[in-house]
């Protein structure tokens, strides 16, 4: 995993330029619609759905990102969220073990009390490199959590180090809890997510193992650089698994708020694309409608029309200025830092 500044930045110019980006929280509020102070009007209508793979299963073709559940400003608004999601056909909900120190998956599970046969319910296993029982612990503790007996997804979480899949695959490594939990019947479906390298997605897929789902950062910047289209996403169509999209606007919106698109725009795009379901962090009512506005009447764009907006950005995307999960530690969880041996993102040296 190659995290360093472009060749043509010196180190600090690099690291002015990302305090630039990231001077807000590590993940801060999602944007509006470039140079609209409006939000959007409430929309009518569902969601449309997509064939998750080829497990037999559809789900809305947007799905509500978990970080930004736990970053909603109270608990009350997190349940307006999930329940406005679901009034308009929202079905699959992303989360993880680690977000927020469990508040999302906490969140969730209230929201989605006495709902859970409307959702679609995806969280993530946070081992970070150990073993099996670790795994096992953390499902029990996520399905409490939740408030559920069984996920219908659950996908091994961050696999974004080089060393990661041999982790993984090691005999008594965290694949080997995705199969005993779907044995138990405590998962449906099994997957893995991660935002650094396609490198590392496909040395995952080399495993052959009985993967259902995918997930990958998709968005109009990426097929320039480090591209997740164009080398996992066709190995994923190929072997009928779902992909998963994620970061359309960049992880917290730089891609917009630097002009390259907007975020109907990017939106659309990733919703183009050969994807089961867009997942996006909605941490507002505001952000929520924004994106219905998109998605409920949505027209993917045409194969010229995907092609004209990845030229457009290829100039700001060509050394992944904006994708600062590929090119910087912005977007590594803390949890797997620390498994790994790195120092904490608040730990390093400007």
């Amino acid at each position: 995993m190659d995290s360093r500044p472009p060749s043509h930045l010196s180190r600090r110019k690099f690291m002015q330029g990302a305090a630039m980006i990231g001077a807000a929280p590590l993940v801060p509020k999602r944007v509006l619609a470039q140079n609209d102070a409006t939000p959007p009007p409430n929309v009518e209508g569902s969601v449309p759905r997509k064939p998750l793979g080829k497990t037999g299963v559809q789900v809305s073709a947007l799905g509500l990102g978990g970080y930004h559940l736990g970053s909603a400003n109270t608990d009350q608004v997190a349940n307006e969220i999930v329940a406005k999601a679901l009034d308009h056909g929202i079905d699959f909900f992303d989360n993880a073990w680690e977000y927020h120190d469990g508040l999302s998956e906490e969140r969730l599970g209230r929201a989605l009390k006495g709902k859970r046969q409307q959702a679609f319910l995806m969280t993530k296993v946070c081992t970070h490199g150990r073993d099996k029982k670790v795994a096992m612990r953390m499902l029990e503790e996520s399905l409490r959590r939740l408030q559920t007996d069984h996920l219908d997804l659950w996908q091994i979480h961050e696999v974004i180090y080089e060393n990661d899949p041999d982790l993984i695959f090691a005999p008594g490594g965290a694949a080997e809890a995705l199969l005993e939990a779907k044995q138990q019947g405590k998962v449906r479906f099994i997957g893995f997510t991660g935002h650094k390298d396609p490198e590392i997605h496909l040395k995952m897929l080399a495993h052959s193992f009985p993967f259902d789902t995918v997930q990958m950062p998709l968005n109009c910047f990426d097929a320039t650089f480090r591209s997740f289209e164009t080398q996992v996403l066709p190995e994923a169509t190929r072997r009928g698994m779902a992909a998963l999209g994620m970061k359309s606007l960049g992880g917290s919106g730089e891609m917009v708020r630097h002009g390259g698109i907007t975020a109907e725009q990017g939106l659309r795009y990733a919703m183009s694309l050969p994807v089961a379901t867009t997942i996006s962090g909605m941490d507002s009512m505001e952000v929520l409608n924004q994106n219905l506005a998109v998605a409920v009447n949505f027209q993917p764009f045409t194969a010229a029309e995907l092609k004209e907006l990845r030229e457009k950005c290829q100039k700001f995307a060509a050394d992944g200025r904006y994708e600062l999960f590929k090119m910087s530690v912005k977007y590594d969880g803390k949890v797997g830092r620390e498994q790994h041996h790195f120092p904490n993102t608040e730990e390093l040296p400007l």
